[in-house]
């Protein structure tokens, strides 16, 4: 796979451009090298995927943040995908509006929800766009199955060319754009290429130790506490988190367990004797014993 280039390298703009700067070379970049305007341009469709994945990144401002710290490893997420999608409109508007003829349609967009599992392991989805691009609740249905690959991560686009609004006048038709969103997950979290959950044990597990069920993308499997464990202590079972690639036998992350120990909010006398109990053998005072109440002491003075 070949290295990502540098962003500003990219667009060719100084690591200390403003947004106007970066919008305006982004503009001039996207009408040079659109695969529509470049039909003989061999490597016109990659040049100008590049320049969207640049301005994606650099026109949002926390993206551009993260990418200046970390590079590549941190320009993941939805970042300026919106900015990218309105100026593409904007720039096809301009040039559309300059040519006689022939039009290009525009291009639609479509938000699919996944459920976390289906983002983490990867689903096919089918779905239903309108003529016009619209949520699909009237009017004429077109089906697509979109194929959502293992580790999508929210804010993927996925193209689906030629499937926008038709051209006009003989144009060439607009494409569908898939944008992707993910449900948050009631316990699981994603931390890169690992899946972070919590387990509840009862205070005797978490002393004496124990074997319990953890839940996983894959189902249940069971893990072993050792005695002694601490209230937020972190296990980890290797092969059970986000798969890097297709496939089975692609390598995945780790699922990641932090431990939450239980405390009873109310306990038997006999309970309480052995906490007690407990706490002496530790070395701790016993702790004092309540004041009779008012009328207890009234009692005990008329049996008196």
């Amino acid at each position: 796979m070949a290295r990502k280039r540098d962003y500003y390298t990219v667009l060719g703009v100084a690591k200390d451009a403003d947004d106007s700067e970066i919008k305006r070379v982004y503009r001039e970049l996207a009408r040079k090298f659109h695969p529509d305007l470049n039909p003989d341009s061999p490597d016109a469709t990659e040049r100008f995927k590049e320049i969207n994945e640049a301005y994606a990144v650099l026109s949002d401002r926390t993206s551009r943040g993260r990418y200046d710290r970390f590079g590549h490893e941190g320009d993941g997420g939805s970042g300026g995908i919106g900015s990218v999608m309105d100026a593409v409109e904007e720039v096809l508007g301009d040039v559309l509006r300059r040519r006689r003829g022939k039009q290009r349609g525009r291009d639609l967009r479509y938000t699919l929800e996944l459920s976390f599992e289906e983002a983490a392991l990867g689903a096919t989805r089918t779905i239903q766009v309108p003529e016009d691009g619209s949520p699909p609740v009237a009017g004429p249905r077109r089906e697509f199955s979109v194929v959502i690959p293992p580790g999508t991560k929210e804010g993927a686009v996925k193209m689906i060319k030629g499937e926008g609004e038709p051209g006009r006048q003989g144009g060439a038709p607009g494409d569908l754009h898939v944008l992707v969103r993910i449900k948050e997950h009631d316990t699981f979290r994603r931390e890169g290429g690992d899946v972070l959950g919590e387990v509840l044990v009862t205070f005797s597990q978490a002393t004496l130790g124990a074997v319990i069920e953890v839940a996983t993308l894959d189902g249940t499997v069971k893990m072993r506490i050792p005695e002694g464990s601490q209230p937020g202590r972190v296990f980890r079972i290797r092969g059970r988190g986000i798969p890097r690639g297709a496939g089975k036998n692609a390598a995945r992350g780790d699922h990641l367990v932090r431990l939450q120990v239980a405390i009873p909010t109310t306990l038997t006398d006999r309970e309480r004797e052995l906490i007690e109990e407990l706490g002496q053998l530790g070395g701790e005072h016993p702790p004092a014993k309540p004041a009779k109440r008012f009328m207890d002491r009234v009692r005990s003075l008329l049996d008196d």
